[in-house]
């Protein structure tokens, strides 16, 4: 896709430029940008470039505060890959960061990164102070016990239990989906006076995205390869998580994914071409293999 590939590009380039010498510590330093700079997809901050774009914003612009973006959600996969957590050893083909470093800094540098993501959001350039706030509480409260956070212990908690299909959607819609509509809702809150009917779409949009995110991750965990997907094929499974195959099956997790990308796209009838990198994106999601 050369939206999101350009986006990546954009991204990474800034985020190594940024992450280049501020910490106290050479250790963990070296955590940070192992965390941030070992791949990804890139795709919360590319939404936040497509939503800027979708309502006329210079992707420059929006630029800083989808690295903030992918500053928390580098941090959160740092955290969620501890022992204490989900015990991963593997992350995007790596050792994930406690095995590469140690515990105790894997621990200190998700710490640090989300940390470094309201910093840049605060001085955001090209983007008024209101207009900044705006964005540090949307980020705070995604990332935060009402949001990822919140979804996250849920997760855990849920381990070995059967859930409904809302209680299941509950959790994602707080653990993945929150950061999801959290990035397009600041990629729009960079364009100058978005008009609140453009803000519920882009939400809209975001809020059947982020669950499609999450049945096209738990569809990979059972027909991905371990080389493609880059953690271990099967681990959901093997810890006893409460997915949507799981619940629908996975004719039913298909359908049900076919459904969110109905969902998402249709939350963007009233936009035009403009908004066409959100649409590649939306279906990019539900056909990624990794």
């Amino acid at each position: 896709m050369d939206f999101l590939n350009t986006c990546r590009t954009l991204v990474d380039t800034e985020l190594d430029r940024r992450i280049a010498s501020q910490s106290a510590s050479e250790q963990l330093q070296e955590a940070m940008r192992y965390s941030v700079l070992g791949g990804g997809k890139r795709i919360r901050p590319a939404l936040t470039l497509a939503a800027a774009t979708a309502l006329g914003q210079s992707i420059d612009v929006a630029l800083v505060p989808a690295c903030a973006i992918e500053l928390v959600h580098a941090y959160s996969l740092v955290h969620d890959d501890l022992p204490a957590m989900d015990n991963d050893e593997l992350r995007r083909g790596r050792p994930t960061a406690h095995i590469a470093f140690n515990e105790a800094t894997a621990i200190l540098a998700g710490d640090a990164l989300q940390a470094l993501a309201f910093e840049w959001l605060a001085d955001a350039p090209g983007i008024e102070a209101p207009a900044r706030l705006t964005m540090i509480k949307e980020l705070a409260r995604a990332s935060g016990h009402g949001g990822m956070v919140g979804g996250q212990s849920i997760d855990l908690e849920s381990v070995g239990k059967n859930l409904s299909l809302a209680q299941l959607e509950t959790m994602h819609r707080h653990k993945t989906g929150a950061l999801i509509e959290a990035s397009v809702r600041i990629g729009a809150l960079t364009a100058s006076g978005v008009s609140e009917r453009s803000l519920t779409a882009l939400t809209g949009y975001a809020k059947a995205l982020g669950l499609a995110f999450q049945v096209q991750d738990d569809l990979l965990d059972i027909e991905g390869d371990t080389d493609i997907i880059g953690k271990p094929q099967g681990s959901d499974a093997a810890r006893s998580k409460p997915t949507y195959p799981a619940l629908l099956g996975l004719a039913g997790a298909r359908k049900h994914l076919a459904a969110l990308l109905d969902s998402a796209l249709e939350s963007l009838q009233d936009f035009g071409p403009e908004a066409d990198p959100l649409r590649a994106m939306a279906d990019y999601v539900v056909a990624r293999t990794h």
